[in-house]
């Protein structure tokens, strides 16, 4: 049982991107920083994050990119440009994991937990008993269990999956929401 009064310092926070941090498109991509919107109140979620969890990390599938529709170099720039505005109001993020592979059975495309495994190599302190994934679907929940993680679900995504359900640890309606009690725990 995830107890938010007992994350510090030690854990890990795992993100996913669209219908977490920003706006998804509806069965489309964000294919410039000019359509990446991010959610209310986004900013001051990651700033209590930024007090709470030792590492902060985005993993995300890209499969605009591996269909040829948007280049990697503009996906960098999308997230440079997230990076920055989330680091100039007092947030950040650590770590970018991204898969841009089509097929599903790419390890590194959620749900299989290749982005995990890197995010380890490069952070090796980063623990998966002590790491919360945070997402809108159940890709990300399944994600979080391959890799022995805790799961948070978003309700941005309509429709929700009906809860309660065995993938998913707690749910929230957005990230500030989960920021919100995390701070009062």
């Amino acid at each position: 049982m995830l107890k938010l009064s007992g994350i510090d310092k030690t854990w890990t926070l795992f993100l996913d991107r669209d219908g977490v941090i920003n706006h998804e498109k509806e069965r489309d991509y964000v294919y410039n920083y000019d359509e990446f919107i991010f959610y209310d109140r986004v900013h001051e979620a990651m700033n209590i994050f930024n007090d709470v969890f030792g590492k902060i990390i985005v993993v995300t599938n890209q499969r605009g990119v591996g269909k040829g529709l948007m280049s990697e170099e503009t996906l960098s720039e999308i997230h440079d440009e997230m990076s920055n505005d989330i680091t100039s109001s007092g947030g950040r993020i650590d770590g970018i994991y991204y898969c841009t592979a089509t097929d599903n059975k790419h390890p590194d495309r959620k749900p299989n937990q290749g982005m995990a495994i890197k995010a380890m190599e490069d952070f090796p302190e980063i623990k998966m008993a002590k790491s919360i994934m945070v997402g809108n679907n159940l890709s990300d929940m399944e994600f979080g269990r391959n890799a022995g993680m805790y799961t948070i679900l978003l309700k941005t995504t309509i429709p929700t999956p009906p809860l309660p359900n065995s993938l998913i640890d707690l749910a929230f309606e957005d990230l500030f929401d989960f920021a919100s009690c995390l701070k009062q725990a």
